[in-house]
């Protein structure tokens, strides 16, 4: 799974959450991202959308991200989500999704990570 599909799918779930909820998912970006948590024992992945969004629908930032941890942890290619801190989102993929990205770098090579999309 790649950082962009993980970014992906926990919009996806914010949006499950939401709409089961019936809170406004309109004040979901319409783009989130995901980083690499500095400290590897914090997971593959790291998630703040739990924290940008919580307080705009009016929950506290621990239990949407607990809500959003359950949604996402539904996902295929994903292991565990834990909730740390004040709401951040930490993911663990399963092994075969780890592969699946090690696969994609190997097969692109140099242009891995490469984009125009900052190109004026």
């Amino acid at each position: 799974m790649t950082p962009a599909k993980l970014a992906e799918a926990v919009l996806a779930a914010a949006h499950a959450v939401l709409e089961a909820r019936g809170l406004d998912r309109s004040v979901l970006p319409s783009e989130t991202s995901v980083e690499r948590p500095r400290n590897p024992e914090h997971g593959d992945y790291a998630s703040t959308l739990a924290l940008q969004v919580a307080k705009k629908v009016g929950l506290p930032p621990r239990e949407f991200a607990a809500a959003l941890a359950g949604e996402l942890a539904r996902t295929p290619g994903i292991k565990s989500v834990e909730v740390a801190g004040p709401g951040f989102l930490n993911i663990r993929l399963d092994a075969a999704a780890a592969g699946q990205l090690a696969c994609i770098v190997v097969q692109a090579g140099r242009e891995y990570g490469r984009s125009d999309a900052l190109a004026g």
